[in-house]
This record gives structure tokens, sequence and C-alpha cells, in this order.
């Protein structure tokens, strides 16, 4: 670790006591009232069971098929010579950019990824686990447009970028920081991934995604995040986890190749995503999907350990149907539901973290259509036992808008959502016994002890919804959820106050970004 990275770890240690970690009776109080600024609640530690769709018969089936294609139809590398030699050398019949796999050879591969890993915050309080029984929110990701608090639709920009990881960083159920929170189309191209990680850093202490839209952007994040956490540390532990999708149907490109092959030479995490639209670039059928996306995870996710072996990589998949009448994507539908489910088991067979759902929406507005298809994206999320959530507060508009109002909104589920992980309470608290004793038949619990001791943690407390009287809602202006939102949104910003961030690793960071920067001209396309 550098010595500036040991002056922030210092510094970290020291704010420990400021509500900053998961434990005590705040961050309980946190995880009941729909959080607020100040009390970080940790990454989820799911005590409830999975929910599974398919059987060992239906389970082999999938995966006998995906042997078949990955065989007889292969996956395409685009223009990489490099990862067609590797996988000639690694056994594939390699024909033109056409990779054919002997069965059994990318599950051979993967058996060097790691099942669970830590990705390291620079505050050491907001590191998180990836696998297992864990589940990490981050948020929207990807968004050329924002509805801002002015309920305008407009292009994204830093400012707007800034706003979304302050509000994450603020928040106590998202325990990541993401990546591209919003696309800021007023830095030019070739030059906004600086301005974007280092928004990440400056604005938040929480982990954080890279960049990869180029192997170059790829290769600033990590040296940027050499400043931070020291060379030999970030060599030797994972500090990024970043999203690499595939082209679907059965196509990588050089773009995300180029990223995937940085960030695993440095040892740091890829999402290989099938990007799943069923009916366009997959099968209409639930099977079928999830056949096509098995195979172009193999083949991703194997890759990167032949690129370093031990390298951590998560299984995702990112299904959506579409509009058989519009070829409009769909969100919150049963068939998505399905695939994520299967696609959930079929990552544990391998014995890799996972990533799926979030709080997807086709609405254009944070309205009753955003709220259920949200819903339902998210319960199925987290019962498929997802570990690394992607989209969890502010998608809108099938991920074209990144939303203020539903930012909060989401916020107030995930908070739901983290209490529900934590399962039945069998504590002899949670049993109730004196209570019931106490009470006896015929009376009522409102005043004995045990409400007492508990009424303040006892029940999930929403930060946006209203739940008194007709009359005082009336009496407070009327306010729907969205305007509720609003307020909460403006008030956390206002409220917003930097974590600490060493004076010498600032300094650092921004003098490598201004070399970068005057290394090239300006770039908008």
């Amino acid at each position: 670790m550098s010595e500036h990275a040991a002056v922030d770890q210092e510094a970290s240690n020291a704010r420990r006591g400021r509500g900053a970690s998961g434990g005590g009776a705040a961050a309980r109080r946190a995880a009941r009232s729909g959080g607020g600024p100040g009390t970080q609640l940790t990454y989820i530690k799911r005590k409830i069971n999975v929910y599974e769709v398919l059987n060992e018969e239906g389970l082999a089936l999938i995966e006998k098929n995906t042997d078949t294609v990955l065989e007889e139809i292969g996956i395409i590398f685009r223009d990489d010579a490099e990862a067609l030699q590797l996988w000639k050398e690694a056994g594939a019949d390699v024909k033109g950019e056409r990779v054919h796999f002997p069965k059994g050879l990318c599950r051979s591969l993967l058996k060097t990824a790691p099942p669970i890993y830590t990705q390291h915050a620079r505050n050491s309080e907001r590191s998180v686990q990836i696998g297992g029984n864990a589940t990490v929110f981050a948020p929207v990701y990807g968004p050329p447009f924002v509805r801002d608090l002015d309920g305008v639709r407009r292009y994204a920009t830093i400012e707007d970028f800034q706003n979304f990881v302050k509000l994450a960083y603020m928040a106590p159920s998202i325990h990541h920081s993401g990546g591209t929170v919003c696309e800021p189309v007023d830095v030019p191209v070739n030059k906004r991934h600086l301005d974007m990680v280092y928004a990440h850093i400056k604005y938040s202490d929480k982990p954080f995604m890279g960049s990869v839209t180029a192997p170059e952007r790829a290769e600033d994040t990590v040296a940027m995040a050499k400043l931070v956490f020291g060379d030999d540390f970030v060599e030797n532990n994972t500090v990024l986890t970043s999203l690499i999708n595939a082209n679907s149907p059965m196509v990588f490109d050089e773009t995300m190749l180029g990223a995937l092959k940085v960030y695993s030479r440095h040892n740091q995490a890829c999402i290989v995503t099938p990007f799943i639209l069923a009916g366009a670039m997959s099968p209409v059928t639930v099977a079928g999907t999830l056949t096509q996306v098995l195979a172009e995870v193999l083949a991703g996710a194997s890759f990167t350990q032949l690129i370093r072996p031990g390298a951590p990589v998560l299984f995702g998949t990112f299904a959506s149907s579409i509009s058989m009448q519009s070829g409009a994507p769909t969100f919150g539908t049963p068939e998505p539901s399905l695939v994520s489910y299967g696609a959930a088991q079929l990552a544990r067979r391998l014995g890799l973290p996972f990533r799926t759902g979030g709080s997807l929406c086709a609405s254009k507005v944070p309205d009753a259509q955003a709220a259920y298809e949200s819903a339902n994206t998210l319960n199925s999320t987290i019962l498929a036992g997802t570990n690394f959530v992607l989209h969890s507060a502010g998608w809108l508009e099938g991920g074209l808008a990144s939303c203020y109002e539903k930012f909060m909104m989401d916020i107030d589920q995930l908070g739901m959502t983290q209490k529900f992980s934590e399962g039945v309470d069998l504590s002899e608290n949670g049993q109730a016994m004196d209570a019931i004793r106490q009470v006896g038949p015929g009376s009522h619990y409102l005043g004995c002890d045990h409400t007492q001791a508990n009424f303040q943690t006892a029940f999930y407390r929403s930060s946006i919804a209203d739940n008194n009287s007709y009359e005082q809602w009336l009496a407070e202006g009327q306010k729907t959820a969205p305007q509720r939102a609003n307020d909460l949104a403006r008030r956390w910003l206002e409220a917003y106050e930097a974590p600490h961030l060493d004076e010498g690793i600032d300094e650092a960071l921004k003098d490598f970004i201004a070399k970068k920067k005057g290394s090239m001209p300006d770039a908008f396309t």
C-alpha cells in the first residue's frame, strides 16, 4: 500500500464510531426507516432461501444444449488476434473468428475462478463481499438522459453524475457506488471516463466500477485505482468490478475483450453479461435463452482465466423480453424473471458469483407502471440469490434515463428488501414469549415491556410512503410519492458532506487527469 493510501486508511479507521459501519442501534433504525444520510448498512447477508424454478433434469438439459452450442455453433471473438491465439493454445478449434469449444474446456478453465471475493473500498468499512450469501446493491448504469428535480428530461451532465454518486454514497441500502450512473454528455467522449472515475473516488468512499468503453480507458481506471490503493495492493486484491457485455447473440467484440483483458491482467473483477432482449437477441423461450446465456458466459468468463488464472469473474445476465407488436423492451414480466431464476441456479452450479436484475421498468415517469415493474424485477432479483445487483436505483425509461425521484423511491424499496432478506428472528427476543405471557388473553400489546423495548426498530418505516390519515395528507399539501421523493432528494443533496480523501491522493489524481486530458484533443464521437 502506498504512503498516501496508508494515511487515508488511518483516517478511515479514525472515522469509525461516526455511524459509518453497519452495526449498532443506529444501523438497525436505518434499516427500518428507509435510511437517511449518515448511516451505512453493510452488504446484505441473506438469511432466506433462494427460489429455484429448474429441477436437476432441467438444469442438466440446458447444460447439455449449451455444450452443443459451444462445440458445434461456436462463439465469435471479433477483431482480437490475441484472444484467438490464446484459444488455439488452450485446445479450442478456431475457424476464422469463430471459436468452437471442446466439451468441458470452459468449465475446466473456470475451476481457478474464485466463488467469493472481496471488493475493497478506500474506506475499509465499505468493502463488500461478492458471492456466497451476500447481495450488493449498486445504482443505475448507463443512461444518456436524466429526469431532473424540475421534471425536465434532458441530456445528463457531469453535475448530474456527481449528484447521483453523492446520493448513492448517502443511501444506507446502496452498498456500491456503481459505474456510469448517467452518461455526462457535456464532457468529451474520450475524456469523460477520467471525470467519472474521479467522481466515484472523490464524492464517495464506497467500491466502484471501471470504464469499459476502450482498453486504454480501462488502463486509466486501473492507474487511478493504484494512486488510491497502491500498486501492489491493486495487483493482489480486487478494487474494481466492471461490466463486460457480450454482443448477443454469441459475439464478443474487440472493445469489450480489450477492457476484459486489462482488468483480468490486473486481478480486477469482470461481470461477463449477455445483454438479452429475448425474441431479438435470443430465442423467445426461457429455456432457449438460458442455453444461449450459459454459452456466452462460459466462453467469456473462462477467457478471463486464460488471461490470469484466479482473476475474479461473475456470471452476469441482463434479460428482458420485447413487445412483439412494437419491438420495444418490456420489464417486470414473468419470462425475464424465470430467466433470472434459472441463470442463478446455473451460476451456483458453476461456482461463480451471480449478477442480474435491479429496479427495471419501461415507464417514462416514476408512476405506478414504474413501481409495479420495478417491484416485480427486484423481488425476483433477491429471491434468485443474486450477488451483485446493478440498476438497483434510478432506472427509468428502459434504461435511457436516470431519474432523481425514482432513485429515492428505489432506495426506499432497497431498504425494505434488505430487511426482508434478514429472515425470521428466532432469538429469545424474536420469540417474544415474555410478551405473550405478560399480555395474556383479551388484552393488547401496545403497552407491554417487549413492545416498548422494540417499537423503534420492530417494523420497517418507509421514507417515501404516506400512511397518515386523509385529512392530514390534505393538510400537508396532498403530495404524491414522486413529490415526496423530490423533496427528499433535495434535502439529501443540501446535506451532503464529502468523505475524507487524503490531499496527496487527491492532488495525484488531479495531476494524472490533467496530463491525460492534455495529451489528446477533445472528441465527441
